[in-house]
């Protein structure tokens, strides 16, 4: 991103570009991937794009450079300011309900930027997403700036502009659709499979196990069961459900996790040749399992999701979690069992 700084009555500010250059795309597209997420970001403070004075507009955002990002190429052709808040690198979304992007932060950037010299209007234009953690009341009483709420999306901000600042019901409807899926679910799988990749080898390694003892050759013979199964739970919660997501019975992710760990469960049983060869035992504990690990994988979904309140995904976890370790843990002593029978 190539800055240009320029003096200002607040001091220098640096002008960021409308357009998005390569690296920019690389970043986002690394983040998509989960490499370095977590440490890419920007400084916080103020910026400007285009020919921004006095006049022009404040839009306010988080550090997490995917969003800030994602605002500066929405604003092409409008000039204007960007107040950027520290939010740890994390989108204004998130950040709102951490407390992040929140009301003490913005009236601290405020002063720190010295917003008042650099504007003559009382104006600050939020992200709806952001709302939960601003309180609008606060913010005037103690700085003076009156706080807009934008639209859900930044692709509707010149739109929004164009309409005097104010949002359509079309503009504050939060959707989460399919392409909105498609695009969270790299990261997850990312997240996901650093320790899934651990299970994975530990259940290769019981599949050696017999009541004669432990061998490669029964690794080699029965560890494509376990690798095949451990696949089918790991897509299914990790890709199946977040894509079916709308269709799929049920409010609580982890309950969408069982509908299609036992839809793959079902699938799999009839394409795989070698499942009527398994005992009964084992085939109860691949059911339990497949099960309990689609579950919890589908639940890690909700942080990512518009379907979930924080009050809703406590309330799952409180249920959900004890039942998936039972389950999880009935699973594996089956399996085990099934190895010496």
């Amino acid at each position: 991103m190539n800055l240009l700084d320029i003096s200002t009555s607040a001091g220098v500010i640096s002008i960021v570009p409308w357009k998005l250059n390569y690296l920019d795309w690389l970043g986002s597209l690394k983040t998509r991937l989960n490499i370095n997420r977590s440490n890419y970001m920007i400084k916080p403070g103020i910026y400007g794009i285009g020919s921004p004075d006095s006049s022009s507009h404040v839009f306010v955002t988080a550090n997490y450079k995917l969003t800030f990002d994602k605002l500066r190429s929405s604003l092409s052709g409008v000039s204007a300011w960007i107040l950027v808040l520290d939010t740890q690198g994390i989108n204004v979304w998130c950040a709102a309900g951490k407390g992040t992007f929140g009301t003490d932060e913005l009236i601290k950037k405020i002063e720190e930027t010295s917003l008042k010299k650099l504007v003559k209007h009382k104006k600050l234009i939020v992200p709806q997403l952001g709302a939960p953690g601003i309180s609008s009341h606060k913010v005037r009483k103690e700085t003076g700036f009156t706080v807009i709420y934008g639209p859900v999306r930044a692709s509707d901000i010149i739109d929004f502009l164009s309409g005097g600042a104010k949002a359509s019901e079309e503009m504050r409807r939060v959707r989460f659709n399919l392409l909105n899926r498609l695009v969270l679910i790299p990261v997850e799988i990312s997240i996901a499979f650093k320790y899934f990749a651990g299970v994975l080898l530990f259940f290769i390694l019981l599949s050696g196990l017999s009541s004669s003892g432990f061998s490669i050759a029964n690794i080699l013979h029965s560890g494509e069961k376990a690798l095949l199964f451990l696949c089918i739970s790991f897509i299914s919660g990790t890709i199946i459900t977040p894509l079916l997501l709308p269709i799929i019975p049920g409010r609580a992710f982890s309950l969408k996790g069982v509908i299609t760990g036992t839809a793959a469960f079902i699938i799999i049983t009839q394409l795989y040749h070698g499942f009527n060869d398994m005992i009964l035992i084992e085939q109860i504990a691949w059911f339990m399992m497949i099960n309990t690990i689609s579950s919890f994988l589908a639940m890690n979904f909700t942080g990512a999701s518009t379907f979930t309140s924080l009050s809703g995904v406590k309330k799952e976890m409180k249920i959900a979690i004890p039942m998936q370790i039972t389950g999880a843990a009935a699973g594996l002593i089956l399996f085990i069992i099934s190895k010496f029978v």
